[in-house]
Formats: C-alpha cells, sequence, structure tokens
C-alpha cells in the first residue's frame, strides 16, 4: 500500500469530497461580510486578518463532520496532501504583498486578501482535473477586483459577500462534479 504510484495516488485525491475548506471559507467570509456590515473598519480589518488566518483551522475541524477527517492518521501518505500544502502557504505567504498595501490603505485588504488567497484554487484545479478551481479563481478575481473599484465605500461588505456567493457556487460544483464528469 506505501508503494502506490503517484497516478494512483492522484486518484485517490481526486476521489475525495473537498467540502471542509470551502465551508470554512464561506463561513468566516460570511462573518467578515457582516462585522463589515455592523462594526468599524478597524474591526473589520482585524476581522480579516483573523478570520482568514483561521480557515485552515475550521475546516480541520469541519473535515470531521464531512468525512475527510483531515487529521486522520490511519490513512496512508498521498502526496498531493503535501502539493495542496505547499499552495496554503503560499496562499498565507502572499500577506508579504497585502500588509504593505493595507499600511498605505487600509481599504485594499479586502482586496488583496480576497484575491491573493483565492489563488491557491488555481493548482487545485490541475491536482484534481476540473475546471471548478479555474472557476473559482477567475470569477473570485473579477469580481474582487469590480467591486473595489464600484463600490469602495462597501469594501468591507461587498467583496466578502460576493466571495460567499462564490464559495456557495464552488460548493455546489465540488458536490456533484462526480456526478456530472
Amino acid at each position: 500500500m506505501n508503494n502506490r504510484t503517484l497516478d494512483q495516488q492522484r486518484i485517490e485525491f481526486i476521489n475525495r469530497k473537498f467540502l471542509a475548506t470551502p465551508l470554512a471559507g464561506l463561513i468566516i467570509w460570511t462573518i467578515i461580510g457582516f462585522i463589515g456590515i455592523f462594526f468599524s473598519d478597524i474591526i473589520a480589518v482585524w476581522s480579516i486578518f483573523i478570520g482568514t488566518g483561521s480557515i485552515v483551522y475550521i475546516g480541520l475541524f469541519l473535515s470531521k463532520f464531512t468525512g475527510e477527517n483531515f487529521l486522520d492518521k490511519s490513512k496512508p501518505k498521498n502526496e498531493f496532501d503535501s502539493l495542496f500544502l505547499f499552495t496554503v502557504v503560499q496562499a498565507i505567504l502572499v500577506y508579504s504583498i497585502a500588509i504593505p498595501f493595507f499600511l498605505v490603505d487600509y481599504t485594499s485588504l479586502p482586496l488583496t486578501v480576497g484575491i491573493l488567497t483565492g489563488l491557491m484554487w488555481l493548482p487545485f484545479s490541475w491536482i484534481i482535473k476540473h475546471w471548478v478551481g479555474i472557476f473559482h479563481t477567475l470569477i473570485r478575481i473579477i469580481t474582487v477586483l469590480t467591486l473595489w473599484y464600484l463600490l469602495p465605500e462597501y469594501r468591507f461588505t461587498a467583496i466578502p459577500l460576493a466571495i460567499v456567493l462564490i464559495y456557495i457556487i464552488t460548493l455546489l460544483i465540488l458536490k456533484n462534479r462526480n456526478k456530472t464528469d
């Protein structure tokens, strides 16, 4: 069992549900959006930093209920888990872009974090051989950028809630992807 080829490991990876982490993203961006509606910009800023930083941990928790159980040590090692972990680390490292812009214009945070943390979906599409990640990344970039320019006074609400909508669509695609492929 430990001598599985990369092709076998990829098939195992592809056959997973992939619901826990997007659900965590949906929950956190919903909270961020509502904080943007009801609280000051400073609290909204902190909600973006703290919220997006906690998506992984909430995903770990939710994975127990989605049947994915990310912390199950009895599962055989899969190289694509390692590759996906690198995409998550990449998303964390892009805060090195978001923070300097935030220090110049704090309203840039929904734009930079909204786009940069969504980039991990692109390699995910390649890994699972499905268009859902390309969809998520491109729609998220276009939508976030458009809302940032069109609704400057609502950046802390419109952008997070648009990301929530994109997550809902993405989750529906993920849930139904094996039925349509």
